[in-house]
């Protein structure tokens, strides 16, 4: 018989990340987000996406970080967003970061791959609960857009749900240290190294990209840049 795994001591410490597809209205099936703290079980991020991925998982580290601070680590499953596994059901490549998994690098912030369902426990039955409760309320509050039911989330559910749900940590204070909130922006996104063509331009995903002229030099021709591609594109 498996036992359950003792919860992290401390706010902080360890975070859970993973989402569930499901029809949470009528008819639609979408992603249903979640950041919650390993100790108490608090819900810090909480939000409806189309599909998960790396851009639903940078936004949900973000909104943890800029309410709370850079937390110790996070725990996972192996979703190709998170982790690149060269052998199906086999080991991550740790050295091979994908974009989270990059950005988490530079923020010092520990990523841990979860092996078996079992594993994600706390994860799974708290989607269960989701699953059965929420799907409830979005109807009897006549919920049927992703934009109303994010802001339900916020206002109302979220809340709610962490005041009956979360339990004390067995250490008093928090793990979390403060982030340089000013270099975030550059961090929590997707970055891709280019070369600089000759006609001064790099393709990016269809695009070409120009680079302005600057002050310091004439052109950026064969030079190495990085391309940053943000939230809103």
């Amino acid at each position: 018989h498996r036992k359950r795994r003792e919860r992290a001591p401390m706010r902080g410490m360890l975070l859970h990340q993973d989402g569930s597809t499901h029809a949470w209205v009528a008819d639609t099936m979408w992603d249903l987000i979640v950041t919650m703290d390993d100790a108490t079980g608090e819900h810090y991020s909480m939000f409806f996406a189309d599909q998960e991925g790396t851009a639903s998982s940078l936004r949900g580290i973000k909104e943890v970080i800029l309410a709370h601070g850079l937390p110790c680590s996070i725990y996972t499953d192996r979703g190709s967003h998170y982790w690149l596994t060269p052998n199906a059901g086999g080991k991550v490549d740790k050295a091979t970061p994908t974009q989270f998994g990059r950005a988490m690098r530079q923020l010092g912030i520990e990523m841990i791959p979860a092996y078996s369902p079992e594993a994600r426990g706390r994860s799974e039955r708290m989607f269960h609960t989701h699953q059965d409760r929420l799907v409830k309320e979005l109807a009897a509050a006549g919920i049927t857009t992703m934009a109303e039911a994010n802001r339900y989330l916020d206002e109302v559910y979220r809340p709610a749900f962490n005041r009956e749900f979360m339990v004390p940590a067995a250490e008093q204070g928090n793990a979390f240290v403060p982030a340089a909130l000013e270099q975030l922006e550059d961090i929590l996104c997707e970055q891709h190294e280019r070369t600089v063509s000759r006609d001064n331009c790099v393709s990016f995903d269809g695009l070409i990209l120009q680079i302005p002229a600057v002050r310091y030099r004439c052109n950026y021709v064969k030079a190495a840049v990085r391309v940053h591609r943000y939230p809103d594109g």
